[in-house]
């Protein structure tokens, strides 16, 4: 076991402790308020259901599939981007369906990251996106992600610091977990600093459709010149509440695409046909049903955020994504986010995701998934509200 050089370099998985807390209390009876895991809990729409089960029942589909998706659900992604953001792509070459995002963002490190290589990320993010990197053999540098900064200026310094230089910036905005948005204007900076740099970029669109208050999430291949130096990945598992499918896209640059098209030939054959199928149906048929699952998450978020504050828990309202972040209290910041996220759970009875599972420059808060509806959230407030009058 010792030899297992990969393995050795991932670190602990901190979501594993809370989730053990969590699992121990329901067995002993306890009802849990469950805001950890981004798991979306609504039902995937009817008519993407009954296209499942129509294409289920014809055997030719249960034959093996192609691994870079069928022609019609690449079309169906690339009419999708032309619909959404007057984004032209090639189905052949600069799409390919992957299985989830987060298989695809795997492989893709696997297929450009070589050992050594240095690959630039925001701290606190998703952690597929540093730990993609360091299963490849890859060097992760983290950049603080901060209100009281400039992510660009900070990216910009960390990458003239640097040496070798970083071949790679992976990035996610609207943001996981701290919920940050940006302008199209922000991707422009990025797209001319890679492109004078030979910096490679990747950027992690999961939460598209995600948003609030009029704001709208851009595309970074929006700006000319993108698809010359980067990609980016979208997925079927919040918009269209499909998680458990497992149907993701990578788009844009073809020979990034191209390179993971070519390594998972040879891993996989590819998500279940029906599947695709019923994707393809998502993405072409009536789209009222991903702003109900915009609308829900909205109430459940002002339920959360408004309640929070309410307490005293100061929270800013997010504009985008399924999560709210939440700075620790003051008087409870010298725990820590794992402890702190300890406390609430045995005290509060409301499981939340500590920030420190994000990064390092995540200890500093927590993260709330809007998975439970308004009436479990109210009943998570008034927890709340007794663990932060008692005090640490």
């Amino acid at each position: 076991m010792d030899g297992f050089s990969r393995i050795k370099r991932l670190p602990p998985y901190v979501f594993s402790i809370v989730t053990a807390m969590k699992t121990e209390a329901r067995r002993r009876g306890e009802d849990i308020l469950d805001f950890g895991m981004g798991n979306p809990d609504m039902p995937t729409p009817k008519h993407i259901q009954d296209k499942l089960i129509e294409a289920v029942r014809n055997p030719k589909n249960h034959r093996y599939s192609l691994s870079k998706g069928i022609p019609k659900l690449r079309e169906a992604m690339a009419a999708w981007y032309g619909r959404h953001y007057g984004v032209t792509l090639d189905p052949d070459t600069e799409v390919i369906a992957t299985i989830g995002s987060k298989e695809g963002l795997s492989h893709l490190a696997l297929a450009i990251v070589e050992p050594g290589d240095v690959v630039l990320t925001p701290s606190p993010t998703y952690p597929i996106h540093p730990y993609s990197v360091i299963i490849a053999g890859g060097q992760v540098k983290s950049i603080p992600l901060r209100n009281d900064s400039d992510f660009f200026e900070d990216m910009t310094a960390a990458y003239k610091q640097t040496w070798p230089r970083p071949k790679l910036l992976i990035i996610n905005f609207p943001h996981n977990p701290t919920t940050r948005v940006v302008d199209l204007g922000f991707f422009k900076q990025i797209v001319d600093f890679a492109a004078e740099n030979g910096l490679l970029v990747v950027h992690d669109l999961a939460y598209a459709d995600l948003v609030f208050d009029g704001y709208r999430a851009p595309s970074f291949l929006q700006v000319p010149g993108a698809k010359e130096v980067g990609v980016e990945f979208y997925t079927l598992s919040k918009s269209y509440s499909m998680p458990g499918w497992r149907v993701g896209f990578c788009v844009g640059n073809r020979e990034m695409v191209g390179a993971l098209a070519k390594l998972k030939s040879y891993l996989d054959y590819g998500i279940f046909q029906p599947i695709q199928i019923a994707a393809t149906v998502a993405l072409n048929g009536p789209q009222e049903c991903v702003a109900e699952v915009v609308e829900t998450y909205r109430k459940r978020r002002d339920v959360l955020v408004k309640g929070l504050n309410r307490i005293g828990w100061q929270v800013d309202m997010p504009r985008a994504t399924m999560f709210v972040w939440a700075p620790i209290p003051e008087a409870f910041r010298p725990l820590g986010s794992l402890e702190f996220a300890k406390r609430l759970l045995t005290d509060a009875k409301v499981a939340v995701s500590p920030g420190i599972g994000f990064g390092e420059y995540g200890d500093d808060g927590v993260r709330f998934a809007l998975v439970e509806n308004e009436h479990r959230t109210r009943q998570a407030i008034q927890g709340l509200k007794r663990v932060l009058k008692r005090g640490p």
